[in-house]
């Protein structure tokens, strides 16, 4: 089956999802748990907002991530289909790691956790950890480590690729730091587990948000996506969604994707 080709660059005209609450608590999320009685299951609504999602396709060296939050770089991984976790924990893991040394210069990587998607997407732009809770995670994760790690620069980047195919459906947008009002627009939102508790970032609308995506992003191709720094002079994180592209054609697959959450260490 043959597919379009999209013009480039293809800018989209879209709607995102921002941050909006449906009481006065202060956002929440319970995950793989019943909330007490009389409260719901989070109180996160969403504020749909319309955005242009810039594209990125030939200018992919410009974007830094301690710039913009983001980078993109082209990766040949020795996996294709990403079924067997197994060879996913110990082939692509050390693929990633390899990747995020060179792309970084950090001396310790530690990979903690990876989603792989068919068709669901999130829809609702985030960070995936607060400050706080991204130290808390060195903690919980590197025992008597970390504060030795904590004491040199620690960094927080997801890996994200697309399996199988480029991408035309729900593509992946990033958003440019240096538009982001770090102030006003980060909204902590706790997550509670049965047996801890983090927190994400939701995003307030702002209308200078500048947001980018690489348009029929390939599984070749992997956005590196900063969630946290602990150095403060320069991007600390990117907000980050999946978004509708209504030019999608219509027979195009589905996206698929792997996403990999990493602590990058510059001490050993």
């Amino acid at each position: 089956m043959a597919i379009a080709t999209l013009q480039s660059p293809h800018d989209v005209s879209t709607t995102l999802n921002y941050f909006a609450s449906t009481d006065d608590d202060a956002p929440y999320r319970y995950i793989y748990t019943t909330p007490p009685a009389g409260k719901s299951e989070h109180n996160l609504g969403d504020d749909p907002r319309p955005v242009v999602v810039h594209d990125a396709r030939g200018r992919e060296d410009e974007f830094k991530l301690d710039v913009h939050g983001f980078q993109f770089a082209r990766h040949v991984s020795v996996e294709k289909e990403f079924v067997d976790e197994e060879r996913i924990r110990t082939v692509y893991y050390k693929e990633v790691e390899e990747l995020l040394k060179r792309e970084t210069g950090g001396k310790r990587v530690l990979i903690f956790d990876h989603t792989i998607r068919f068709v669901v997407s999130t829809e609702r732009v985030h960070i995936d950890q607060t400050y706080e809770a991204s130290v808390k995670r060195v903690r919980q994760l590197l025992g008597a480590d970390a504060d030795r790690l904590l004491q040199s620069r620690v960094r927080l980047i997801n890996v994200w690729r697309p399996i199988g195919n480029p991408v035309f459906h729900k593509p992946l947008a990033v958003g440019d730091w240096r538009s982001l009002d770090e102030r006003t627009d980060l909204v902590p939102v706790r997550y509670i587990y049965p047996d801890r508790e983090g927190a994400t970032f939701s995003v307030r609308y702002n209308p200078g948000h500048r947001w980018w995506h690489l348009a029929q992003q390939t599984p070749e191709e992997v956005t590196l996506i900063k969630c946290y720094d602990s150095e403060t002079d320069r991007a600390r994180l990117t907000p980050h969604t999946a978004f509708w592209d209504q030019t999608s054609p219509s027979d195009a697959p589905h996206r698929q994707s792997i996403e990999i959450r990493a602590l990058v260490f510059d001490g050993e």
